[in-house]
């Protein structure tokens, strides 16, 4: 079997991990024994996942599983303090109660829309701290990954994939 090349659609079962608990943030593998789960699609080439991920992914063979550690660099990038900014409180809609872990979608000048999560709120002065970092920023993360099926597009569309139970 040869590795997925760019422009293949590949299928693959992972579980994401943060390196310093173990903590689980995202996993395509079914919740308990028994129960089916869709394994995640995307196309190799175009960076629809973090670039760590997409790579050790085009360099597995179909059925084999792999364990993969990521710097912050391969995954959602250093954490950047230039993306935590302090707002007043007036500068939000009304309907928002600004409070800590609260998540917003900013409007920028140009029209796009950041999200961005409530750090902090200064009830005395009206401040609110706000961060546009993704949540796994500056993490480094660890990946199970299971190759399961790579589909070429030459097999008039048919999925060559592995099963296993």
């Amino acid at each position: 079997m040869a590795t997925p090349n760019e422009g293949d659609s590949v299928n693959v079962h992972y579980t994401g991990k943060l390196e310093e608990d173990g903590t689980v943030f995202d996993t395509s593998r079914p919740p308990g024994e028994g129960q089916q789960a869709d394994p995640l699609n995307f196309t190799l080439g175009e960076q629809t996942v973090i670039p760590g991920f997409e790579e050790t992914v085009g360099e597995m063979e179909p059925g084999e599983e792999r364990t993969v550690t990521l710097s912050p660099e391969q995954a959602y990038g250093p954490r950047r303090e230039d993306l935590v900014q302090q707002v007043e409180s007036d500068e939000l809609p009304d309907d928002v109660d600004a409070r800590p872990g609260q998540q917003l979608q900013l409007r920028m000048q140009n029209g796009q829309t950041v999200p961005v999560v409530i750090t902090e709120v200064d009830d005395e002065n009206g401040d609110i701290t706000i961060d546009a970092n993704h949540p796994l920023a500056g993490k480094t993360l660890v990946f199970d990954i299971e190759l399961v099926g790579v589909d070429d597009g030459e097999s008039g569309g048919e999925e060559s994939q592995i099963v296993t139970p």
